[in-house]
């Protein structure tokens, strides 16, 4: 939200409050109070009407400090609010010198400075200045026309200083010069709006800024100030923190530290889902031949997803099959599990007024209300839906009661979709939640509420969402998909920046609608859309109006799908190693490449390809000419698909046929290949494939390889010392090695261990 006409005025409806000096300050135990003046103080009587900001420093946990700006401290401050962890431990200290204050958590620091007419807090690392707010940057802004009031922050960008992430965001990828609103919306990929909305942002500095408010914050990135990063929230508190991980790959581990890690999706979900569309018309007859042509065709399928119309329209959600169409859904999902499937159904949080279960939800209070105490209900979705109030335990348990009949049936996961249509004005929840912070929030409880449900039927390690909305902390319940996408290059393209962005918001795993989900690709577009999509940690077949099996295309495009599903089962022991790694450090497997590369400023604006975990870079193709321009950071790089090794600092233009692109890995690699390309749930420890790529001279690191149910089983060791790479491997059985880029040598192997003679 913008408050200036220019840099020097005030627009005329706003009465701006600044933050000018401080005044006093006070330590109880490890918080750091100090009131701040919003007047230079020339005498006493300057203390006279007029207001008095309480800025408090604190520290959830080492190297974040957190920010409470308050004008009114007795305007209630009502939930929801975001959960975040509290780490003890001795790493907070207070420092009072003549001119400053100094708050330190780790190695950062608050420097509250006390001069006269010169509000100032600097937040360094160390010695190094990550950002600072002074002259006219905090403030409450009050306006005259709409007497609404908000608390403001502005804070510093450096020069070249880029700001990344606020969530899934389809715009361009550095957000300098944008306007972002965190509001949850189903907006499709082609707009500004986005379903996944998260306050947090990060800089290629190596810090990021949290804004502790569920609410309707707004961001003004470089884009009022040109030199600052401005959020604004309709509030008389505004909370923030500054999370200092010293690099963006620290920071966002940092950060998914106090807001939550993502749990760690089982491994037969990494595999090929195939859904029916959303409106197409289908049976169990026509789902049947989807499969069997899989199978035919000799195209791995892992999942089947049935969509919306697995119940009858006008009644969602009933969780109660189409009869008419599913006349033995039992039967009929037990003949899909004996073919090795799992399953997962369309849901969402509204239930319509058709629906059985509308007048149960109505005569027990599990319903959001009106101010009036009536249902709220509208026609937007389906007819007279209600919306389920997740502030309610007894709604919740009754929610899960539902879905749990659908997983005693055979059902694996569920699609947890919508849940951006949330209402702000004239409801009422159970629990009197703050309505606006309710909007985005909402689908936080509602994805918590699925997916404990299957944490607790099927175990931790088994449970799994496919959500579409989010709020910040939601990655801890995985996974999310992209939303509603178009069948075209410019969509494919719109869906990388975002799935990218949402990375940073530590999401670690992350899907997209192959093929697009309005319209219906050219074959050129499925094709290249199916290497993308089988290149990205989860992957799914979807569509709108039509069907997505690849036939439908052309002929090639199963060869295509063929060949890419089978690679990324052959390449699941890396990737799940990978998706490990985003569970216990929050590390996401999809990267932006500056996330990987910091130093590398070509990789701070690259927003078309990405690593995915430590040692594989991809870059998809978007032009049906198969033409692409890729950048391979500093070292020695090998296209796992092609061989050829090229060396990296420098742009490549190339072109490439639908069954390749750049897949390129990295120097120093020692790659998992497991020995099965038909599903991707196996264990990944037997009769392993240690593929090493340009292994340098004095190179010494490990790898370690999960089993299928994530849990460390084998760990490879490699040291290269002068014409010898030794590789000692524990715990695995039947393992080989194969020195890509060495076809002479001579490998000799012992119990365990390997000794590659160059």
């Amino acid at each position: 939200m913008k408050f200036t006409n220019g840099y020097w005025r005030i627009r005329e409806e706003i009465e701006p409050v600044y933050a000018v000096e401080c005044y006093d300050w006070e330590q109880y135990h490890d918080q750091l109070v100090v009131y701040v003046a919003t007047k230079h103080m020339g005498d006493r009587g300057d203390t006279l009407n007029q207001p008095l900001l309480t800025v408090t420093f604190s520290s959830p946990m080492e190297n974040v400090i957190k920010v409470s700006a308050v004008h009114f401290k007795g305007t209630a401050y009502k939930g929801p609010h975001y959960e975040v962890a509290e780490q003890k431990g001795d790493f907070i200290s207070i420092t009072e010198e003549e001119e400053k204050i100094t708050y330190t958590s780790g190695k950062t620091s608050a420097v509250i400075y006390k001069s006269a007419n010169s509000w100032r807090v600097e937040f360094k690392d160390g010695d190094r200045l990550l950002t600072e707010s002074s002259y006219r940057n905090l403030a409450y802004m009050h306006n005259r026309e709409t007497k609404k009031s908000y608390m403001v922050e502005q804070l510093l960008l450096d020069v070249g200083e880029n700001v990344y992430g606020l969530g899934e965001r389809y715009t361009p990828f550095i957000k300098n010069g944008q306007t972002v609103e965190i509001w949850n919306e189903d907006g499709g990929t082609a707009s500004e709006q986005t379903y996944k909305n998260v306050p947090f942002y990060i800089t290629n500095k190596g810090y990021g800024v949290f804004v502790g408010h569920p609410g309707d914050v707004h961001f003004e990135v470089g884009s009022e100030k040109v030199e600052r990063v401005q959020f604004s929230v309709q509030t008389e508190r505004l909370d923030y923190y500054i999370l200092n991980g010293q690099t963006p790959k620290g920071t966002v581990q940092l950060y998914t530290e106090l807001t939550g890690k993502p749990a760690l999706p089982p491994a037969w979900s990494f595999g090929l889902w195939l859904t029916t569309s959303f409106t197409t018309s289908y049976d169990e007859a026509t789902v049947t031949s989807f499969i069997q042509g899989m199978e035919d065709r000799d195209i791995p399928l892992h999942t089947f997803h049935f969509d919306c119309f697995w119940m009858k329209g006008y009644e969602w959600c009933s969780f109660e099959w189409d009869k008419d169409t599913f006349p033995d859904p039992e039967g009929m999902l037990r003949r899909y599990k004996e073919r090795g499937l799992h399953i997962c159904v369309w849901i969402n949080s509204y239930i319509a007024q058709k629906s059985v279960l509308f007048n149960e939800g109505m005569e027990n209070g599990y319903f959001v209300k009106t101010l009036d105490d009536d249902i709220w209900q509208c026609d937007r979705w389906q007819a007279g839906m209600a919306l389920v109030d997740f502030t309610n335990p007894e709604a919740c348990k009754w929610y899960q009661d539902k879905l749990e009949k659908l997983i005693d049936m055979g059902v694996d996961c569920f699609k947890t979709d919508f849940g951006e249509r949330i209402p702000v004005t004239g409801v009422k929840y159970y629990d009197g939640s703050d309505t606006v912070k309710m909007h985005n929030y909402y689908t936080y409880l509602y994805n918590k509420t699925v997916f404990e449900l299957l944490e607790r039927k099927l175990g931790k390690d088994k449970a799994l969402v496919f959500a579409r909305s989010t709020a910040a902390g939601g990655q801890k319940f995985p996974v999310h998909w992209g939303g509603d996408c178009t069948a075209t290059y410019p969509s494919m393209a719109e869906n990388l920046r975002g799935g990218l962005s949402l990375s940073l918001g530590g999401y670690g795993y992350w899907s997209h609608d192959i093929g697009g989900f309005e319209q219906t690709a050219s074959a050129d577009v499925y094709k290249r859309w199916c290497a993308f999509g089988l290149l990205s940690s989860h992957s799914r077949l979807h569509g709108s109006t039509s069907y997505r099996v690849p036939w439908l295309f052309d002929e090639e495009a199963c060869d295509v799908l063929r060949k890419f599903v089978k690679l990324k089962c052959s390449l699941m022991p890396y990737l799940y190693s990978q998706a490990l790694k985003a569970n216990k450090e929050g590390i996401p497997m999809m990267r932006p490449m500056f996330l990987e590369f910091p130093e590398d400023l070509t990789c701070e604006t690259l927003d078309k390809q990405y690593m995915l975990g430590d040692s594989l870079l991809v870059a998809p193709i978007f032009k049906k000419n198969g033409e692409i321009s890729y950048y391979l950071p500093e070292g020695s790089w090998t296209n796992y698909l092609t061989g050829e090794v090229k060396t990296g600092g420098k742009w490549y233009k190339e072109v490439f046929d639908y069954f390749h692109l750049p897949l390129m890995v990295r120097e120093n690699t020692a790659l998992a290949v497991g020995n099965c390309e038909e599903k991707p749930d196996y264990n990944y420890t037997d009769g392993t494939m240690l593929k090493l790529f340009q292994v340098k001279d004095g190179a010494e690191f490990h790898v370690l390889i999960p089993d299928e149910n994530g849990k460390e089983a084998m760990k490879v060791e490699v040291l290269k010392k002068s014409e010898k790479i030794l590789v000692k491997v524990a715990g695995g059985k039947n393992w080989k090695v194969e020195a890509n880029g060495y076809p002479e040598a001579m490998i000799h192997y012992s119990e365990d261990n390997a000794e590659v003679i160059l």
